[in-house]
């Protein structure tokens, strides 16, 4: 097993890079499973290997979309991922987007805790002033995550997104470094 610096390290879990070596047949699975994927923009189009790594090659070194693998501390098994970026350097605001992708990890504090440490992260580290994310309104797991960690409601696009065939709302989500507080 190869060995990785804990670049980001949490309570229950850790973030590193992601590397080559992580695209494999669970990743491939997270991005094709319409239960996993089903609130993902990938949906609309068939993933592959080679799509995957392309995507993980294209974020390598990338200091404007920093992607990290969320990774179990005990196992230190690969269970998702979470992005910060793209990263706007002039007004210091960056988006933050997220995947578990083992479903084994769903509703156990693994999102908040990642939104959480990479939400300092880019507060103390970055010298970013505002975070924000988008959610379709169905995605209520997603919305509580962010919810727990300061992340107020500060918009909603009203029929954004086609899911199952309805339109849904996009929630707009955002968190100023002030109002961050790492011990929510």
């Amino acid at each position: 097993m190869e060995s990785y610096h804990h670049f980001l390290e949490g309570s229950g879990i850790f973030l590193r890079e992601v590397r080559l070596s992580d695209v494999n047949e669970n990743y491939y699975q997270w991005l094709n499973d319409p239960e996993i994927n089903q609130f993902l923009e990938t949906r609309f189009l068939p993933q592959s290997i080679h799509t995957i790594e392309e995507f993980v090659r294209s974020k390598e070194g990338n200091s404007n979309e920093l992607l990290f693998a969320i990774c179990d501390k005990t196992s230190s098994k690969h269970i998702g991922n979470i992005k910060v970026g793209p990263i706007n350097w002039i007004h210091r605001y960056a988006d933050i987007s997220l995947l578990i992708g083992d479903k084994a990890f769903w509703g156990k504090g693994v999102a908040t805790e990642a939104i959480q440490l990479v939400s300092h992260f880019s507060f103390n580290v970055l010298n970013l002033h505002k975070l924000k994310a988008g959610c379709y309104e169905k995605n209520i797991g997603s919305m509580k995550a962010f919810e727990k960690v300061g992340f107020e409601k500060e918009g909603l696009l009203k029929k954004l997104w086609m899911l199952n065939g309805t339109f849904q709302d996009q929630v707009l989500l955002g968190l100023c470094a002030e109002d961050f507080h790492p011990s929510k």
